[in-house]
């Protein structure tokens, strides 16, 4: 048996385990039947390469792979907070943004909880302005771009501006909300925003700029490595529907898999859907900091954040309060000292940064 077909086979096998195991996790026995499936599935994503498992999953048809005969209808939206509405309101079942537009939503008793992780990409704020090279050079007049309020740029400028001015919301009446896209095209044509808190690709198109540099570094300002965008389900949607939910893990973590295993053939694909060249596509895949995995990091630490800084009103007493079981299941619990993936959902190696 070739390597090809054992991987295969292990695939499949572990889809299969995935389907058993979510179909026993109805709220009572008996709540949901095996062949429960949807008509249709309806998941939001957002602009950036660290979508990129989400666009392998639609065009390559994962997800119809593995459930077969349901409508997939996709959905691209501008922000978190769009995404986090329409989940609220029925229009979508899985949807894919930073946490705090997540944690907002659980604060305010949104059903839902995270399902997955996507991965870690390097954030960072660039400007044009050559006299900016920390927070405190900002002015009154600066004008700083994030995809919205409450997004996880924004906790990240929120998280660098208690440490260098002592104040979480030194700079909020200084940030307005652009799609990266937009933020771009302002920052280049220097109109508009001084600065913009960017991810992948658009950060690796400024940084290319002349004249373009880095303030702030979001991995330096949340105090380690976290996951940047998660996926997040309906608690109707898992609960309802498991072997949905669990199809959508396995053509999830495929689409994960391909990404770190064939980085060429995903750059390919989605090279002309982000509007680049294939080997720029590739570099951005690869770029240091770049890690597609389904395991979050740092959910603890940037909740712990939000809720001393004023942004949620509470922190969740366990993880299965915003988290479903096979997140749990990732991360595990190892009595005595935390495991390392226990470690990694909070700040500083185990401390909150304050």
């Amino acid at each position: 048996m070739g390597r090809k077909t054992i991987a295969l086979f292990l695939l499949m096998s572990l889809a299969w385990a995935c389907l058993s195991i979510v179909g026993c996790a109805g709220k009572e026995p008996g709540a949901v039947t095996q062949n429960s499936r949807p008509s249709k599935v309806t998941i939001a994503n957002q602009f950036g390469l660290a979508y990129a498992p989400i666009h392998i999953m639609k065009e390559k048809k994962l997800l119809e792979k593995y459930l077969p005969g349901v409508q997939v209808e996709w959905v691209q939206m501008g922000t978190g907070p769009n995404i986090r509405d329409a989940m609220v309101t029925g229009q979508v079942d899985i949807g894919f943004m930073g946490i705090s537009p997540f944690l907002i939503g659980w604060d305010k008793g949104a059903e839902w909880k995270i399902a997955t992780a996507c991965g870690s990409q390097p954030l960072a704020l660039v400007t044009y302005k050559e006299n900016i090279k920390t927070l405190q050079d900002f002015t009154g007049s600066d004008k700083i771009a994030t995809p919205a309020i409450a997004s996880i740029q924004q906790m990240l400028l929120s998280m660098a501006a208690q440490q260098q001015l002592g104040d979480p919301r030194a700079l909020d009446n200084q940030m307005v909300s652009l799609t990266h896209p937009d933020a771009v095209t302002s920052l280049l044509a220097k109109k508009d925003v001084t600065a913009h808190f960017s991810s992948p690709p658009y950060i690796f198109q400024e940084l290319a700029a002349p004249g373009i540099h880095q303030v702030l570094d979001g991995e330096d300002a949340y105090g380690g490595e976290f996951t940047f965008i998660f996926g997040v389900a309906t608690t109707r949607f898992h609960d309802a529907n498991p072997n949905a939910y669990a199809a959508f893990l396995a053509a999830f973590d495929e689409a994960v898999s391909f990404i770190n295993n064939h980085p060429q053939e995903a750059a390919a694909i989605l090279a002309p859907l982000n509007n680049m060249s294939e080997a720029d596509t590739y570099k951005s895949l690869t770029w240091a900091g770049t890690n597609y995995c389904s395991t979050p990091a740092g959910i603890i630490g940037l909740t712990e954040f939000m809720k001393s800084s004023g942004y949620i009103s509470k922190v969740p007493s366990q993880l299965s309060e915003i988290a479903f079981e096979n997140i749990e299941a990732a991360i595990g619990k190892r009595y005595g000292d935390p495991s390392t993936i226990e470690m990694l959902q909070q700040r500083n190696g185990g401390t909150d940064g304050r």
